[in-house]
């Protein structure tokens, strides 16, 4: 369990579920070595409402939201998908808030999905559950075998539908070994593996007037496919940023510029322009998403880099200003973050997203029927071209900003590249884009430890250490341009083999 504020948890919950007939016997669990004695629970009455915004799409990203009431862990819950047989889900207590007000700590987990659409009841269901804890030798509960009578109702006016399910679910003793053998056990009590990942889905499936919703699926081409993959994962990683997972912010930046880039390199067949405003829009939130990114890397490059160095050689209060002001600076950054990511903007961006991946791609204007989308070769071309102006950049700014330039063609080559299924060029194309933006990181701490540094002189403080720290980041800028030339080699050839 991992608690998120005063009075959200969250669980993490392997399971599976198992369809059977009325008559269908309850397994035994003798002979399982790992499963000492059995323990029945008294019967419990569970009574859940589900919600879900009219257009259902919490069910369509396999997300459920409900109010159960009775049984041990009556409360609001919201199960979101983490893997085969496994759910994260978070709970709020019941509260004295009206049975329909769904609490604001959980909405605010999957704002990226329902954004500013209401979320209202869509099921009724209840369960008349029968438990049996299954315990180790030493009295440690390893799994939950759950026996349902299931009664349940879409909508107001839907049809009732009854069922029984089986239903195991392991607990933080429980192994995955034993959740295969406890399978089995059902499986030959004549069992099958249900057909639903949850009630809900079932309930809406079966409903006449609500069938189970799914997302249209994009236009058959790569770089559709691959635009409207990357906006799933950014539905995912705003989850990790609200919940301030580790590296989240980083993860969310990098699938924003992925969307931009491959939009940009494929305009027509996304019928939008260099000035359209989706693109300056995933700009700003990468911009937004940087602030608190670039601190973060700060405050992990100066903790790494101090630990590094013999403490004679650390001196004055630098730990305070590097790496508690990048954190500052990362919570700060963080914040922003949140607030646009809160925002009625940010919500049109995603609906325009949605919208552009699941559109048919316009008709070619009249002389511009040979255009495509940018190939491996084209974004290959505008790296070369860089790489040229680099090499005859003479003053060192502007050397930086010419390696900068050729990362950022390298990373838009990289994700054409992945899109199209040319995963070595795809490879090479990272190898040129990280050496940069080791780079570019390089460029940004040294003007940051100048101005630290010029801040801790006038406080009268010893500057030494951020001398020494401003030449370790020269030597490794040094160190990844002397690399770049093999680099791009390696490129070349992985484009020729290509091609």
């Amino acid at each position: 369990m991992r608690t998120m504020g005063k009075s959200t948890s969250t669980y993490t919950e392997v399971e599976r579920k198992f369809d059977i007939v009325e008559s269908t016997v309850t397994p035994s669990f003798d002979g399982l070595s790992a499963v000492s004695r059995v323990e029945r629970s008294p019967s419990q009455q569970l009574d859940a409402v589900y919600f879900d915004t009219p257009g259902r799409d919490l069910a369509a990203h396999k997300v459920t939201l409900r109010r159960r009431t009775g049984g041990s862990d009556a409360g609001w819950h919201l199960k979101l998908p983490a893997g085969a047989d496994a759910r994260t889900e978070v709970r709020e207590p019941l509260g004295g808030t009206d049975e329909a007000e769904v609490p604001e700590a959980l909405r605010d987990v999957v704002l990226a999905i329902v954004r500013d659409r209401p979320l209202a009841p869509v099921a009724r269901i209840s369960t008349s559950r029968t438990v049996d804890l299954l315990r180790a030798a030493d009295g440690t509960a390893l799994a939950e075998f759950c026996d349902d009578q299931v009664s349940a109702q879409a909508g107001a006016d839907g049809p009732q539908q009854q069922w029984r399910e089986w239903e195991l679910e392991l607990t933080e003793a429980g192994s995955r070994d034993l959740l295969e053998r406890l399978s089995h056990r059902l499986l030959d009590a004549g069992a099958v593996p249900a057909g639903h990942g949850s009630k809900l889905a079932r309930v809406l499936e079966s409903a006449t007037d609500a069938q189970e919703p799914g997302r249209p699926e994009p236009p058959d081409d790569p770089i559709h496919r691959a635009v409207a993959r990357h906006v799933e994962e950014l539905l995912e990683w705003d989850r990790a940023v609200r919940a301030d997972v580790y590296d989240s912010v980083h993860q969310m930046r990098v699938t924003t510029r992925k969307i931009r880039s491959l939009l940009q390199s494929s305009e027509d067949a996304f019928g939008i322009t260099d000035d359209a405003w989706i693109l300056d829009e995933l700009r700003q939130l990468a911009a937004v998403l940087g602030v608190a990114r670039d601190a973060e890397v700060l405050a992990e490059r100066y903790e790494n880099a101090l630990k590094e160095l013999p403490e004679e050689l650390v001196r004055g209060p630098i730990w305070e200003r590097l790496v508690d002001g990048a954190k500052r600076q990362y919570s700060s950054g963080l914040r922003r973050s949140l607030i646009a990511m809160r925002s009625q903007r940010y919500f049109r961006l995603l609906d325009a997203l949605e919208a552009l991946v699941a559109a048919e791609p316009p008709p070619p204007l009249p002389g511009e029927e040979g255009r495509g989308p940018v190939t491996v070769e084209s974004a290959y071309k505008k790296v070369r071209k860089a790489a040229k102006a680099a090499d005859q950049a003479e003053e060192d700014t502007e050397h930086d900003e010419a390696l900068h330039r050729i990362r950022k063609r390298a990373k838009r080559l990289r994700y054409t590249a992945a899109a199209t299924g040319a995963d070595d060029v795809a490879s090479a194309a990272k190898s040129v884009q990280s050496l940069l933006g080791d780079h570019q990181d390089s460029v940004v701490s040294r003007g940051h430890l100048s101005k630290v540094a010029q801040a801790a002189h006038a406080a009268g403080e010893d500057t030494f250490t951020y001398g020494l720290l401003y030449q370790q980041e020269d030597d490794l800028a040094r160190r990844s341009s002397d690399e770049l030339g093999a680099a791009l080699k390696q490129l070349r050839k992985s484009v020729r083999k290509t091609l």
